[in-house]
């Protein structure tokens, strides 16, 4: 069964700090979005840690593992791809990615609709 996907408005590009996070309700999800500025991206993924479930990815530490963008977890360390989601802990568990688009100085997040 395939789920149909929509664009849903989450911020505009300046509530979200450069180099950082912020964290935006969507559709009832806290969405964790990051502006990685070296790159000149944007990122979206689930605010919450897989580790101990604790939604505090927005306050993470942004970097860069083997040229792929991640997320380390401000409380463990735990680190995520910005790009699949995948630990790079090599634990089992992942955090969902979203989508990002940026037009007229807004973001938009492409969630399953509903």
């Amino acid at each position: 069964m395939s789920l149909n996907k929509v664009w849903v408005e989450a911020a505009k590009t300046e509530d979200i700090p450069e180099d950082g996070g912020a964290c935006v309700l969507l559709n009832g999800k806290q969405i964790a979005i990051f502006h990685l500025k070296s790159k000149d991206q944007w990122y979206a993924c689930d605010n919450l840690c897989k580790h101990k479930m604790q939604s505090v990815l927005s306050r993470g530490i942004l970097g860069d593992h083997h040229g792929e963008p991640k997320i380390a977890c401000p409380l463990h360390k735990k680190s995520y791809s910005l790009l699949t989601g995948k630990n790079l802990n090599g634990e089992d568990y992942a955090v969902e990615i979203y989508p990002v688009k940026m037009e007229g100085g807004l973001l938009y997040v492409e969630l399953a609709e509903g």
